[in-house]
């Protein structure tokens, strides 16, 4: 008994569902649902489709790289039952799932963090562009905010003036 993925979405198919798709050469396609079966059919990218897992791992919405996804391999060779060795492979596999588990919750608070830290510069940025508006204790954060924002321009430009110079000077080597 085999717990196959979707094609399409990359869920699980459990035997007896599903819907497996025989190309001229051989080639086996298996799919969840017959809406993956359709999308397949009219030859849409499943990296486009923002339901499958392939685009949310292109848009960098889940974990792309990690050790603990070479458990889930498929391994064609078959091997003599030992008792021992189920205990142990079903152990390690409890083991891995925890792992697995939290470093995916750490890569989506991470994920979020940097989410809220850009929603907070956004609004930041505006309270510095309208500070003359503002009176009292906040006119004076406000000002703080556009001091920090005037700086980080500053620097920004300064490392991409930085780029142009190694830039144009590695186009004259070149030449």
């Amino acid at each position: 008994m085999r717990i196959e993925k979707c094609w399409f979405c990359s869920s699980n198919i459990y035997p007896g569902h599903g819907i497996m798709f025989v190309r001229n050469d051989c080639k086996t396609f298996r799919f969840c649902r017959s809406k993956c079966h359709k999308h397949f059919k009219m030859k849409h990218n499943p990296r486009k489709l923002k339901w499958t897992k392939a685009y949310r791992r292109a848009r960098g919405k889940e974990m792309v790289v990690d050790s603990t996804f070479n458990f889930e391999k498929k391994r064609l060779t078959p091997t003599r039952y030992n008792r021992n060795l189920m205990v142990k492979t079903v152990r390690a596999m409890q083991i891995v799932e925890r792992i697995r588990s939290v470093r995916k919750e750490r890569f989506h608070k991470a994920r979020l963090a940097a989410q809220l830290r850009k929603r907070q510069t956004s609004a930041q940025k505006e309270v510095a562009r309208s500070a003359h508006l503002l009176e009292g204790p906040n006119k004076e954060k406000a000002l703080h905010y556009q001091k920090e924002f005037a700086g980080s321009t500053k620097a920004k430009s300064r490392q991409k003036l930085k780029v142009e110079r190694t830039a144009a000077g590695s186009m004259e080597v070149e030449e």
